[in-house]
Parts: C-alpha cells; sequence; structure tokens
C-alpha cells in the first residue's frame, strides 16, 4: 500500500478506526460513571447495590449491569442513549426511568418481569405496535410514561395502550378509568362487546355482527288472510302514522297499583284529641299501560 496518508484505503482505514474507538469510548465513559456512583454509596460489593443514579451524564452507552443481581431502582433520565439492549438479566428492577434520552427502541424490556414504574417519555418511540409488544409480558407494570414520543401521534394511542396493557393503572400521569376500559373493548374488540351488550336473563346470546358479512333477516311468518284472533290483528288503516301509534298503546295490557293514602290515616295523637271523624282510610289506585 503506498505511503500517501491521503490515499483512500489509508482514509477509510483512519473511519473505521475512529467508528470501532467510539463504542468503546462511550461504555469507558459509563464504566467510570458506575465506579464513581458505587465510590459515592460506599458498595464494595455487587450484591449490595440496590440503586444506581446514573442521570445527566451524557451517556450515550451503558455498560452491561447484569453483575447487580439485587438492582431495584435505576435511573438514567437526561441522557444521549439510543437503545436499552443492556438490560437482560436485572431481573429485580422494579423501577427504571429512561425519559429525556434519543430512544428509538426498547427490545430487551420484556426480560424485566419485576418492573413496576416505566419512564419513557420525551424520546423517539415511534413504532407502537413494537412498543406494546415488547411490555405486553410485563405483568406488574403499573405506572407507565410515553408521553412526547411520536408514537402518542395515533388517533387512538391512550386507548390502544391501555387495551393492551390492561395492568397499567397510571398511564402519561393520568389515571386509567373504568370508562376508558370499557371503551377500548367497544373499540378494538367487537365481538366481546356485542356479547357483553346481549347478557340478559342470566344467560349470554351471542349478539356479535361482522360487517363484511351479508345481513340475513329472518323470514316473517305469514297469517293466513281470513285468520284471526283476539286484537292481535288489526286491519284498521290510518292517515297519520301517529293515531296508529296511539290506538295501538291503548291496546296494551293494564298493570294496576293500589297502595294505602297514609294522608287519611290517623295518627295516635289525633285519634287522642279526635281533631278527626272516624272516616275510613282511602285506596290510592295507579293503573300503568
Amino acid at each position: 500500500m503506498t505511503e500517501d496518508p491521503n490515499h483512500p484505503a489509508r482514509a477509510f482505514l483512519r473511519r473505521t478506526k475512529s467508528v470501532t474507538r467510539a463504542p468503546e469510548a462511550a461504555l469507558e465513559i459509563s464504566r467510570k460513571a458506575v465506579e464513581d456512583q458505587l465510590k459515592i454509596c460506599g458498595h464494595k460489593r455487587d450484591a449490595d447495590v440496590f440503586e444506581l443514579f446514573l442521570s445527566k451524564k451524557e451517556l450515550t452507552e451503558v455498560i452491561d449491569l447484569s453483575r447487580f443481581k439485587k438492582l431495584k431502582y435505576l435511573w438514567l433520565h437526561h441522557n444521549k442513549l439510543h437503545g436499552i439492549k443492556f438490560l437482560t438479566r436485572n431481573y429485580c428492577l422494579t423501577e427504571l426511568y429512561l425519559n429525556n434520552n434519543a430512544i428509538f427502541e426498547i427490545e430487551g424490556l420484556h426480560y424485566l418481569p419485576s418492573l413496576h414504574i416505566l419512564f419513557l417519555h420525551h424520546n423517539e418511540l415511534t413504532n407502537i405496535n413494537a412498543t406494546v409488544k415488547e411490555l405486553k409480558g410485563m405483568l406488574n407494570l403499573k405506572t407507565l410514561s410515553l408521553y412526547q414520543n411520536p408514537l402518542c401521534q395515533y388517533n387512538l394511542y391512550r386507548l390502544y395502550v391501555i387495551y393492551h396493557l390492561p395492568g397499567v393503572q397510571l398511564l402519561d400521569q393520568n389515571q386509567v378509568t373504568e370508562k376508558e376500559r370499557r371503551s377500548t373493548i367497544t373499540l378494538f374488540n367487537h365481538k366481546k362487546a356485542h356479547i357483553a351488550q346481549s347478557i340478559a336473563f342470566r344467560r349470554k346470546v351471542d349478539a356479535s355482527w361482522d360487517p363484511r358479512s351479508t345481513f340475513k333477516q329472518k323470514p316473517a311468518q305469514k297469517v293466513p288472510p281470513d285468520f284471526a284472533f283476539a286484537n292481535n290483528v288489526d286491519k284498521t288503516v290510518f292517515d297519520d302514522p301517529e293515531d296508529a301509534v296511539f290506538v295501538r298503546s291503548l291496546k296494551r295490557s293494564a298493570m294496576a297499583i293500589t297502595f294505602l293514602n297514609w294522608d287519611t290515616v290517623l295518627t295516635r295523637e289525633e285519634k287522642y284529641l279526635q281533631e278527626k271523624g272516624a272516616e275510613p282510610a282511602q285506596m290510592l289506585t295507579v293503573t300503568l299501560r
């Protein structure tokens, strides 16, 4: 190879070496930040580390933290992280603060089954399906923040997250309500919504409807022209439909409720003073049709 420093081959080698050194330098910065925190907290053994405060360290990479088996609280907010693949064996982690970074994917979070609080707001998450899929297996997740991410521009973002993550109770600093949970079933599970609406008389009827299928109307039973029973067949023709409705309402069965009018019953004092005549108590009747 020529000794010319400006030769394209030598320029390519310099760029390759600089790219290789960049992650190493970033990991070295991360390693130093972790060691500084251990010194500040006075930890001498990895088994004694329950929390790490690594926020505002200008971190772009983080070293593998799997050596801290009992790590429960981790602060990494206000850095320059792009991913979180360094968290794969911290099974005891319960609180994770990753807000205000440049994270565009959260691959690896499903390895944290004990996670209870997760802050991811102010990042670069764009794929709502991939994000929700990664969080589905976290059954203990109760508090989640995703606001100020590109995926929040999705029209039904909040309801979509609530439907797929039913265990979350606080989303983007707002409590998840029962009304929102019911709305998610109506929007994302049409079959379950129709079945729920058709429950009556202690039995469930599948009233689901597929809008793509043709509507099949049940054939009406035909009555012979010369057949009539009671008043169920009314051949009267009305010019005004409201008159037909009124007449039909008058033919409905009536229900009468009779009760005692307590205003006509003498009290003990009135009986003693005889301020009222000894008239019999009145009965009131209310008729409902």
